[in-house]
């Protein structure tokens, strides 16, 4: 597989962010890690904006970055330009925000997710195509018209 996937956490998500990069290498997956590499506390801005400035800028095709609860990186991912981030808690959710939204930065709750869903998740997101309907892709043209983006 040669789409190239940019993974980061803050110390919240670092557990799970090790787990997720080891998956994705597996499966073939182009992984560039972007921290952390502790549980040491950490400002989850600083890593989920790595993360979303390779999407951004076209270096990495999709992101998945991991905190305690998914919406402070986010926020954060939201921030850059062409990035549509989704914090997913289930697989439907992942679905919903390719189908409809074409996300392509994945956010993830350590403190809300259980690791067993993880994967399942996380396959449903790179996985899902997005809706070729005309409403759908009106909707994500306007998320960039309103955004300034």
């Amino acid at each position: 597989m040669s789409e190239r996937i940019a993974v980061a956490a803050d110390h919240a998500g670092y557990e799970y962010k090790t787990k997720i990069v080891a998956y994705l290498r597996e499966k073939g997956y182009d992984v560039t890690d972007f921290g952390v590499e502790s549980t040491e506390s950490a400002d989850y801005p600083d890593y989920a904006a790595r993360a979303a400035k390779a999407v951004s800028s076209g270096d990495a095709r999709w992101g998945v970055i991991v905190c305690g609860s998914g919406i402070g990186v986010s926020i954060v991912a939201d921030k850059f330009k062409g990035v549509r981030a989704a914090n997913c808690l289930n697989p439907e959710m992942a679905t919903l925000a390719r189908e409809h939204n074409d996300a392509n930065v994945l956010t993830l709750g350590q403190r809300l997710v259980e690791w067993e869903l993880v994967p399942e998740i996380i396959d449903t997101f790179l996985n899902t195509p997005t809706s070729d309907q005309e409403r759908h892709r009106r909707r994500v043209e306007k998320i960039h018209e309103v955004s300034g983006l």
